[in-house]
């Protein structure tokens, strides 16, 4: 068994490593989104190679959390700290992955003509999920609950803007016949934003969760 400071300290470097992997993945939120709205494949590419510095990040997290585990036998809150961590970065590493792949659909559309319009529900869900990821981390590192809960309720308005978002572009479908791919991609792109509003309410819960011990179902 290590000392309790070092103990101590290894819990530190765990909420450190995850606050940072939330900062490189709260930048790829706005940097995909980014080249969408300006058509950069340039910047889409970026997005897409700067994957694997957050897949390796979320390795090496996880396998602290995992050791400490195994070697320490962590209690109550700590347990909660350590498992809970690693749930949050569950949810990271799938919010990166949803950056890839719009970040790629920025890369096929460059070869269609496009029609900006349906880019503004685009734009105006990017606005609430990553103010909701930006304030999830927050709420992670100062124990907020009261920010974690708010952030969460966040995800209606995202729900609705991709409702709105899902029956007009069925609609421009239908009478634009030529504008079909760049729609149907719009609509991936909508459903891969209200999935990043997602996991960020997962860690709105997991941070309710490490602070009162209490499980609550807020998406």
């Amino acid at each position: 068994m290590v000392s309790r400071n070092a103990y101590e300290k290894s819990i530190k470097e765990i909420e450190y490593g995850i606050l940072r992997m939330g900062g490189l993945v709260e930048q790829a939120v706005y940097n995909s989104v980014q080249a969408l709205l300006k058509m950069d494949t340039a910047a889409a590419s970026r997005v897409i190679t700067g994957d694997d510095v957050i897949d390796q990040l979320f390795s090496e997290i996880e396998d602290k959390c995992v050791k400490l585990v195994a070697t320490q036998q962590p209690m109550a809150k700590d347990l909660r700290i350590i498992i809970t961590g690693i749930k949050i970065l569950v949810n990271l590493e799938r919010m990166a992955d949803y950056t890839v792949d719009i970040a790629r659909i920025t890369m096929e559309l460059s070869g269609y003509p496009v029609d900006v319009r349906p880019f503004e529900y685009i734009q105006k869900m990017a606005v609430f999920v990553q103010k909701m990821v930006k304030d999830g981390l927050d709420a992670y590192l100062n124990g907020d609950i009261e920010k974690a809960g708010a952030m969460c309720r966040m995800d209606d308005e995202v729900d609705k803007l991709f409702s709105e978002a899902f029956k007009e572009l069925i609609e421009r479908m239908k009478g634009d016949p030529d504008m079909v791919v760049q729609h149907a991609y719009s609509l991936f792109i909508g459903r891969y934003l209200e999935r990043i509003a997602d996991h960020a309410t997962n860690i709105g819960e997991e941070v309710i969760y490490i602070a009162t011990g209490e499980r609550k179902e807020l998406n």
